[in-house]
This record gives C-alpha cells, sequence and structure tokens, in this order.
C-alpha cells in the first residue's frame, strides 16, 4: 500500500512537471526518465556545478535572470499600453530585482504592503509612484513620515495611501491635518472578495463630501478593486464572474463622476498575478498589478500563467548521505537512501531531484530526505526548491544569487523586515 501511495504520488508529479513548465531556452525543467543515476537534468546539473565552485555553501535562493526576462515580457505584453503595469514590491523584495523589473517593462509604477518596504522605496526608488496595497493602520503612516530621511522626496505626488472605510478616512484626514501635509487617498473597493473595503455606494458618496469639506488637505486619487477569487475559475472576461466584478467596479467610477471630479487622470488598480491577463481587451481599469508572475513561485502555477516560466529556486547542499535508511527496517523503494540537507522546512517543494519518498520529518537545521538506491547525489552537491511563495520566503537567504546559462551572476540584497 505505501509503495503503491508512493508511486502514484511521484507519477502525479512527474505528469504535472512535464504538462508544460518550460525553462530558459524552451526546454522543460523536468522529464520522466530524467533522474536515473544523475537526478539533475542538464540545467540543474550546470546550477549544481556552479554552486559546488562559487557557491557560499549555505542555502541561497537564485534568480533565473533569463527566465524573469521573458515572465517580464509576458506581464508587459498583457497589460498592454494603454494600461499601467505596477510592479508588487511585497513578491519581489529587492531593490535591484524592482529595479530590474520596471527597467524592463518600463514602469515606475509599484505596489507597497510595508511600512519599511515604503520608507526603502522612497530613499531608494524616489521616481517611482506608489499605491499602497493594504490600508495601513495610522500609525504607520506617522513612522513612514518620521523615518523619511529624503527630504526632497514628494510624498505628497508620490504616494497614494489606501482607505478602506470612513473610520480610517477620517484617521488620514486628521494625520494630513496634524503633520501639515497632503494626502493623496485611493479608496479599497469590495468587487466580491469580501475582505474589507467599500461596498456601498452611499456610504462612498458621504466620504467623497468628507473630503471635499477638507479643502486641499487629501486628495481622492482612485479605486483599487482586487479579485483574487476569480483565482481558481479560469475566468474569462465574458464570465458573470469577472462581469460581477467589473459591474461593481464602474459603479464606484460612476459616482465619483456624478461627483464632480475629474477622474481621466486617476488610478483604477486591480488584479494580480493570477487574474491580470483577463482584462487585455476591457478598460475599467487602467493599472493593473503583478509581482509572483515574476518569479513563478508554485503557487502560481494557474491558468492565466501557464507560459510563465519558473524564476526562483532555493538550493541547498547536501550534509550527509547515508546508505539504507535507519528510520525503517524494510525501505520501501526510493526511500533506501538517505541525505540530510543544510536547512529545510521551507515553504517550498523538491523541484531536483523530485519527491521520491516521503519525509521522515522536517527540520529547520538538517532536514532528512529520502531517495531510491540509484540515485546518485553525493555530499556538497545541491538539491533544488521551487518556493510555494516568494513573499517572506526570500527574505530567508540573504542576497538573492541571479543565474543565467547555469552560472552565478550578482548578488541582489533583499529588504529587512523592521525600519
Amino acid at each position: 500500500f505505501v509503495d503503491l501511495e508512493i508511486t502514484m504520488r511521484r507519477r502525479s508529479l512527474l505528469l504535472g512537471l512535464a504538462a508544460g513548465i518550460p525553462a530558459t531556452g524552451g526546454a522543460l525543467l523536468w522529464a520522466p526518465g530524467a533522474f536515473a543515476r544523475n537526478p539533475h537534468n542538464s540545467y540543474f546539473s550546470l546550477l549544481n556545478e556552479s554552486l559546488k565552485r562559487e557557491g557560499p555553501g549555505r542555502p541561497v535562493m537564485l534568480i533565473d535572470r533569463d527566465a524573469v526576462n521573458h515572465n517580464v515580457d509576458m506581464i508587459a505584453d498583457s497589460v498592454g499600453h494603454k494600461k499601467k503595469y505596477r510592479v508588487v514590491v511585497k513578491s519581489l523584495p529587492s531593490l535591484a530585482l524592482l529595479g530590474h523589473v520596471m527597467s524592463r517593462s518600463k514602469t515606475n509604477s509599484l505596489m507597497v504592503f510595508h511600512q519599511p518596504f515604503l520608507n526603502a522605496v522612497a530613499e531608494n526608488l524616489p521616481q517611482s509612484d506608489v499605491l499602497l496595497g493594504k490600508p495601513l493602520p495610522v500609525s504607520a503612516a506617522r513612522t513612514f513620515y518620521s523615518k523619511l530621511g529624503n527630504r526632497s522626496y514628494d510624498a505628497a505626488k508620490k504616494i497614494q495611501w489606501l482607505i478602506d472605510s470612513p473610520d480610517r478616512l477620517l484617521q488620514y484626514m486628521q494625520l494630513a491635518k496634524d503633520l501639515g501635509v497632503s494626502l493623496k487617498l485611493n479608496i479599497e473597493i469590495d468587487v466580491g472578495l469580501r475582505r474589507g473595503g467599500y461596498s456601498s455606494i452611499e456610504q462612498f458618496n458621504s466620504s467623497l463630501e468628507k473630503t471635499r469639506a477638507s479643502g486641499s488637505l487629501v486628495q481622492i486619487s482612485g479605486l483599487m478593486g482586487y479579485e483574487p477569487h476569480l483565482t481558481g475559475q479560469k475566468a474569462q472576461l465574458q464570465d458573470k464572474s469577472v462581469q460581477d466584478v467589473l459591474t461593481v467596479y464602474r459603479g464606484f467610477k460612476e459616482s465619483l463622476a456624478n461627483s464632480g471630479l475629474d477622474y481621466r487622470g486617476m488610478t483604477f488598480n486591480g488584479a494580480g498575478s493570477h487574474t491580470l491577463k483577463i482584462y487585455e481587451k476591457d478598460d475599467t481599469m487602467n493599472d493593473l498589478s503583478a509581482g509572483s508572475a515574476v518569479v513563478m513561485p508554485t503557487d502560481f502555477d494557474t491558468y492565466h500563467l501557464q507560459e510563465n516560466r519558473p524564476a526562483c529556486f532555493i538550493a541547498t547542499p547536501i550534509l550527509k548521505r547515508y546508505e539504507g535508511n535507519p528510520f525503517l527496517q524494510d525501505p520501501s523503494k526510493n526511500m533506501e537512501r538517505l541525505y540530510y540537507i543544510y536547512g529545510g522546512y521551507w515553504k517550498a517543494n523538491i523541484a531536483s531531484p523530485p519527491t521520491i519518498g516521503k519525509p521522515i520529518y522536517q527540520s529547520t537545521n538538517q532536514s532528512p530526505i529520502t531517495m531510491a538506491a540509484d540515485v546518485e547525489l553525493d555530499v556538497d552537491d545541491y538539491v533544488f526548491y521551487r518556493p510555494t511563495q516568494s513573499e517572506h520566503v526570500m527574505l530567508q537567504f540573504g542576497d538573492l544569487i541571479t543565474v543565467s546559462g547555469g552560472k552565478l551572476e550578482k548578488r541582489w540584497p533583499v529588504f529587512t523586515q523592521t525600519g
């Protein structure tokens, strides 16, 4: 029974991976029958040898620059020239990586979710147009201003703070008065996610009245409607679920117009990596966000991203190798050899060699992984993982290491969580 379960899991993994996750140059990263005595295919074999020669001897996060370029081009083509592509910072938490993506896609628009990241962007990417991706506590906004070292940075023009309720609106209006600054406020609307934001047009209109009464302290800069609930539906523009989202969005835009505000230059943001492609032929939103689609962690192997390529990998060296399996008296096939890797227990799945045996236990120090007796890896060889997500996981390994053609290139520092 155990053998059958392991065989079926391995078969499902191989079929899923072979179903079309293309690598740099158009070849498959994984293919059935490619493991045998050399468990790494040519792609990972090159990385393995490069890391053994030049790597730091610890777990690292690799960024395949060629795959990133391919993915950025796919995103930019999907957004088109009439809309803005807004790069999601939490999914690409490195100034160098952000700069590369912004340059490649010819955008200066960012979406930021964390106050320390916002301060880093203000200091290092002052040309960027920033939209907050979630409503920050007003104390976080105060912290931003208190830590703003670049006194020439024009936050009043460069940042749109996200407002999700009448109460938060009043807090930010008071902040503007207390600090003597002008604030641009983007209004979060509930387009079906049911995770907060304005859901009532009447409530929205009342808030518009309050902002008009504030004089020049606050200015409405647009709307943000996030709709990841469409992700698992293979949704198309004509589908009712999508049209329901757009109907709600258009209703709030109409209220803006009826209020007398000129919204031609406003930011109407929506989408995300999973859903951005849906809106290629729709102009309700003029500002579309994506971050994870640039590097493609496994959670983003979804319908609208089938042509994107995996571009981020955790690589970790093998510390120990055991013939046989001391944990099992009669080990099943594919669990006959035991390895211990450096670190582990990440939000990630083994990419090469593929997961062959069940994990014995998880450890952040030295994780044991089991393989078949004919899988030949040795101490100091590397095991490769694909993260399930990029946000937060990318912050666990120090500098990102870029690769191209199997060769290690540059080190790109990541953000710090505090500051």
